[in-house]
């Protein structure tokens, strides 16, 4: 099987602390093979401040990983062109320009990387959006530009949040709350569970999945009494999931549908919003939490979590979220036969 490529993220972040954490407990986890995508001076500091003894071995084609990977991370250098940057000094917590543009080298090349076959998935590190932006990124995260990408549209690459007592999925992700009812409607719910529904057939092993939506409104609408988005929009696009044989039910209300007897009887809870998805996600399952895209050609995961400039350098960042993204990663990709 190939190896998983992980891209740094920011520099000044977590990212790179625990990307040398997993590596160094690569065995109790049973990972699979990996490599970083640059970074190879940020990683050997970053091990280092964390009291980790990590060798890092620079490799020039993603094949080379399998081989280096019991003797050290293996770390493939970027491209001369999109190297700038890679042996400046970073001080955890103190992100800038420069690592800004060096997170988005290793993203765009990690992500080039998938498309041309060269490894079996991707992880993604934590990445600051405000400072991408200013290093020239025109997309909401890292989600749309893996969209935009693989040529598809930025609508049919949905998000599931996974974690071991919980897989969420929000069908409206970055917007204000003020304009969640707008952007709903029948055919956006029924494209999107759609799209989870099969990528928990394909990637998941999961034969016959089984969906459960919430409601938006307190008491999922109370018959009209609290919102009507409910009748107009979910009730129908369910039915119309139904009639596509997909095990889809609700609308649940939401205030119930993450007790622990309500999650035993789907596997996956599609919400309406960010926050309606990520809370009981992160509640549950914060340290061990995994961001997937589904709906591309490539398989993508992150770690649930963001770049933690206030803890970055402390090493009291924990790696559970990242282990778990990379063994998810190589879970997917054996389903797949990638």
């Amino acid at each position: 099987m190939k190896a998983l490529a992980i891209s740094l993220g920011d520099p000044a972040g977590i990212g790179p602390e625990l990307i040398t954490e997993a590596w160094a407990r690569r065995d109790a986890h049973d990972l699979q093979p990996f490599f970083a995508v640059g970074g190879e001076v940020i990683l050997a500091a970053a091990a280092r401040q964390r009291g980790l003894d990590v060798p890092t071995i620079r490799i020039t084609r993603p094949e080379q990983a399998a081989a280096a990977f019991s003797a050290g991370l293996p770390v493939l250098a970027l491209p001369a062109a999109s190297s700038a940057g890679e042996t400046e000094r970073y001080s955890p917590g103190t992100p800038g320009l420069a690592g800004a543009r060096l997170a988005l080298a290793s993203l765009r090349h990690t992500a080039q990387l998938a498309l041309d076959g060269d490894v079996a998935a991707i992880v993604t590190a934590p990445v600051a959006k405000s400072q991408l932006a200013k290093a020239g990124f025109k997309y909401p995260g890292q989600t749309e530009f893996l969209a935009a990408a693989c040529n598809i549209a930025a609508e049919n690459a949905v998000m599931m949040l996974a974690g071991p007592q919980l897989r969420t999925v929000p069908l409206t992700v970055h917007c204000a709350l003020s304009e969640v009812a707008g952007l709903l409607s029948v055919d956006l719910i029924r494209r999107r569970a759609t799209i989870t529904a099969q990528a928990l057939i394909r990637d998941f092993g999961i034969a016959a999945p089984r969906l459960a939506l919430a409601g938006l409104n307190p008491h999922a609408g109370e018959n009209g009494q609290f919102g009507d988005e409910e009748i107009r929009i979910i009730a129908p696009a369910i039915a119309a999931l139904r009639e596509e044989g997909i095990d889809a039910t609700g609308p649940h209300p939401a205030d119930a549908l993450f007790a622990p007897h309500a999650r035993a009887k789907y596997d996956v809870a599609l919400a309406m919003y960010h926050d309606q998805a990520l809370i009981p996600l992160k509640a549950l399952d914060f340290d061990a939490g995994v961001n997937v895209t589904l709906g591309l050609p490539i398989i993508r995961t992150s770690p649930d979590h963001g770049t933690a400039f206030d803890i970055a350098g402390t090493g009291t960042a924990d790696a559970g979220a990242t282990i778990a993204a990379i063994r998810m990663a190589g879970e997917c990709a054996a389903r797949r036969g990638t």
